[in-house]
């Protein structure tokens, strides 16, 4: 078993650079006013504040397997996303969502691969995302089935976007244009971020991979 130790040395640097060098932390423990809710997958590899270079209070973040977010339902089903989506919308006022997904993403190739348990919560969970793999399924039968997986990734993607606007008091601050949606998708293996875009209905570069040079 692993030792503990190196994440008590991670946390010393925060303490160090946060509590002893700067007063960001003065300020925030009185409150957070972060303008961003981000809804990203819990894959180790994939943290959003590190991606993005965030420090703390700014990001409001949310992280599931394969970034999903159910429908509304007012039975309150999958109520832990939805308290957050209320909480960070209605009480912190947040002026952006973003679903951030990524490639090789498990939860997406349990999916496709329809590799759950029948039985198991991640099964039910996954289900959520059950309109993207059948598009990748009826549009995409002439590819790879590693493409195959990329397309249900950003595709779940939409689903997610969708399913935030099915939340009525969500929809009416996109329709009156004081919150913004976007859908980005992390290339694991360029290290590029894909962003959609409306207007092309498809996901278009943000950030282009580093070129590095040859060998």
């Amino acid at each position: 078993m692993r030792s503990v130790e190196p994440l008590l040395q991670g946390f010393r640097r925060f303490q160090s650079r946060y509590f002893g060098e700067l007063d960001l932390f003065d300020e925030l423990r009185h409150g957070q006013r972060p303008s961003t809710l981000v809804i990203g997958c819990c894959d180790s590899r994939v943290h959003p504040a590190t991606l993005t270079g965030s420090e703390p209070g700014e990001l409001f973040i949310v992280r599931n397997v394969a970034n999903l977010v159910p429908p509304c339902d007012e039975t309150l089903t999958h109520a832990s996303v939805a308290a957050a989506l209320e909480f960070a919308v209605l009480s912190l006022k947040v002026e952006r969502i973003i679903v951030f997904g990524h490639a090789s993403c498990g939860g997406i190739r349990a999916l496709m691969q329809r590799s759950a348990d029948e039985a198991s919560a991640l099964k039910r969970w996954l289900d959520i995302a059950e309109p993207a793999r059948r598009f990748v399924e009826s549009s995409y039968d002439d590819v790879s089935e590693e493409e195959r997986l990329r397309q249900c990734e950003k595709a779940a993607i939409l689903v997610s976007i969708n399913n935030l606007l099915s939340y009525p008091w969500l929809r009416e601050r996109v329709e009156q244009g004081s919150l913004l949606l976007d859908g980005w998708y992390f290339d694991i293996h360029e290290g590029a971020l894909w962003g959609f875009d409306p207007q092309q209905d498809r996901f278009v570069p943000l950030v282009c991979p580093i070129q590095k040079p040859d060998p």
